[in-house]
């Protein structure tokens, strides 16, 4: 291969983020594609490990899914993407097993999705300079995104995937409980499906950012948000609720904010710790109220979050914060990451 060795940074231990640098393979497979990294951003699952919420994920960790990069060379069989084409990354799948064949390529049963490397880390390398990807999981990205931009096709991919679960339809009103990263995600790209939208939020750096994204907001600190949300369907309520923050509130309330018949409920969002509920069976017999769950993406799923990033029709801005970081700095990365009420913080990766 044209590079040898990569500088990649990685998770040692729970509030411990390091930079490493390791040798890379002699040679590309035939389907193999090296990308030259320019950022990655800081997910959920990677700033909750850090803060040791997921210790059950392991260690070293060298994660990272959510990044951008530039095709530097190919393997002798690829031919969906060439050298100097803007990319991001979606999920390995084989696409011959029952589950692939189904078209649930996020199932695949022949993908170890925490697979070790031959020197001991666990994950995908997404914070290295240099990263070997399958061809089958990278997406072509317009060059006007910036890499934290082009960042969000996993999130706005899984978004997509529970969208298509929760079957939203044109002129519907989906009520999006929480305004943060995946919050104002999944509001857009109800928007984009022809939704109508309501978000509901609690602090007021997320209300505004709502706001600036044109989304219709209630201040759930300030108003009975059951109250204002069937005010404005007329005393009707939501076709469909979406939960992107996860605790018993919520879960709760959500059952108060659907209609009264055949009501929608998409789980969008894990907590950790777990949330717990007590669910009366009888409300969801007789209203034949419908609870989905709803978790990572399919093939399909990734190319369309591209089609939404790539147009602006999905707009990621107002989710990205301002201040970013060098590859240098990824400890100090975390620790913003981890801070209450950040959207997605930006890790840039020089050559």
């Amino acid at each position: 291969m044209k590079v040898k060795t990569t500088k990649f940074g990685y998770l040692a231990k729970a509030h411990d983020a390091q930079v490493g640098e390791r040798q890379l393979q002699d040679e590309l497979g035939a389907h193999e594609v090296l990308v030259h990294m320019q950022g990655q951003n800081l997910c959920t699952t990677d700033y909750q490990q850090w803060m040791g919420l997921r210790e059950h994920q392991g260690y070293p960790m060298a994660g990272g899914h959510e990044g951008a990069g530039v095709v530097v060379e190919v393997g002798s069989e690829v031919q969906n993407v060439k050298e100097g084409d803007y990319v991001a990354c979606g999920y390995a799948s084989c696409g011959v097993c029952q589950p692939c064949r189904e078209g649930r390529t996020q199932e695949c049963e022949n993908h170890v999705h925490r697979e070790v490397s031959d020197d001991g880390y666990i994950g995908q390398f997404g914070f290295a300079q240099y990263t070997v990807y399958d061809d089958n999981v990278l997406y072509k990205m317009n060059p006007e995104l910036t890499p934290a931009e082009a960042g969000f096709l996993e999130p706005v991919a899984t978004v997509v995937s529970g969208m298509r679960q929760l079957r939203v339809q044109p002129h519907e009103t989906v009520v999006v409980v929480g305004a943060g990263t995946m919050g104002l995600a999944n509001a857009q790209v109800a928007k984009a499906f022809g939704a109508r939208v309501i978000v509901s939020e609690l602090m007021e750096n997320k209300i505004e950012a709502a706001r600036k994204a044109g989304l219709e907001v209630i201040d759930s600190g300030k108003e009975d948000v059951v109250a204002r949300v069937k005010e404005l369907t007329d005393g009707k309520g939501a076709d469909a609720v979406i939960l992107a923050v996860s605790n018993k509130v919520v879960l709760d309330q959500a059952f108060d904010l659907i209609k009264e018949l055949r009501g929608r409920i998409l789980i969008f969002a894990a907590g950790y710790p777990a949330p717990q509920t007590t669910l009366d069976a009888n409300p969801i017999h007789y209203r034949r109220i419908e609870i989905i769950g709803t978790f990572g993406a399919n093939t399909c799923d990734f190319q369309e979050a591209a089609n939404l990033l790539n147009s602006r029709a999905v707009d990621v801005r107002p989710m990205c914060e301002p201040k970013q970081y060098d590859l240098s700095e990824i400890q100090q990365a975390y620790e913003a990451a981890s801070t209450p009420g950040m959207y997605r913080v930006h890790v840039n990766i020089p050559e």
